[in-house]
């Protein structure tokens, strides 16, 4: 099965020690991490209870082992889809408990019908710890992107792995203009955000645009995909960080990654370096 050989160049395990180890090796080349535990769309208190225990464990692991590592959770793992109350008591736990802890917490997008409630309860829940993620594919996100930098928020910009008829645009041009266009706008009025791609010529842009600029600027990049390319470049820009999911849940990550036209590249460089 093809989803199972990208996973393995794509997530680093089932557990939460095998990420770690990924961690420190990117940690040795000054690299961050964005820690992500696999899981969405619960609908289980349950699964919902242990998704957000294993993200505190996940955060004092961090601390413990004094690792250069965020976290990345998404908003349906932890109770979105059970109602407002238990997500928002869940979203500030995960954040009080991130911040005693030094954790920056990022707020994963995931399909287009939860992209409202996200940025919605960002804005009305986000403190300083805390980012989201805006995707380039959809149509709306110049809009949200305005509507989130006008109350301080820290952006991490992708292309967008979901796919939804009618508020996208259809091909990889049209992402990649957007995505270009977004930038322009980060760095023209934001002031702390991430650049998340492995397109070479987008990052070479962006870090002409930060010469002009001088922003606090991350470049970051999912594993596995262009790690050599990553260590090279944290050797010219201050910041870097590596995108690192775990957990046993990887079907849905990796056909959703698969199924992006873009990513046919992105799977040949997975496999075979470049």
């Amino acid at each position: 099965m093809v989803e199972r050989i990208v996973a393995g160049q794509w997530i680093s395990g089932p557990k939460v020690d095998d990420a770690i180890r990924i961690i420190r090796r990117f940690n040795r080349y000054k690299i961050r991490s964005i820690i992500n535990c696999l899981g969405e769309e619960y609908e289980n208190k349950e699964l919902v209870d242990g998704a957000v225990d294993e993200y505190l464990d996940v955060i004092k692991r961090i601390k413990k082992d004094g690792l250069l590592a965020d976290i990345a959770v998404k908003p349906t793992q932890i109770g979105l889809l059970l109602g407002t109350k238990p997500f928002y008591r869940n979203y500030t736990r995960i954040l009080d408990v991130a911040r005693r802890n030094g954790v920056f917490v990022w707020f994963d997008m995931e399909g287009y019908q939860f992209v409202s409630r996200t940025i919605d309860s960002y804005i009305k829940l986000g403190k300083s710890n805390a980012g989201i993620c805006i995707q380039a594919y959809l149509k709306r996100s110049e809009v949200d992107l305005r509507r989130l930098l006008k109350h301080n928020a820290t952006i991490r910009l992708v292309k967008g792995a979901h796919r939804v008829g009618g508020v996208m645009f259809y091909d990889d041009e049209g992402t990649t203009r957007n995505y270009y266009a977004l930038m322009d706008y980060l760095f023209k009025h934001g002031k702390r955000f991430t650049i998340a791609t492995h397109d070479s010529k987008i990052i070479e842009k962006a870090i002409g645009l930060n010469k002009r600029y001088k922003r606090d600027v991350t470049f970051a990049m999912l594993m596995g995909i262009r790690d050599n390319y990553a260590e090279e470049l944290a050797k010219r820009v201050k910041k870097v960080s590596m995108y690192v999911p775990f957990g046993p849940d990887w079907f849905s990550y990796s056909y959703r990654r698969m199924k992006e036209v873009s990513n046919v590249k992105l799977i040949l460089r997975s496999l075979f370096g470049g």
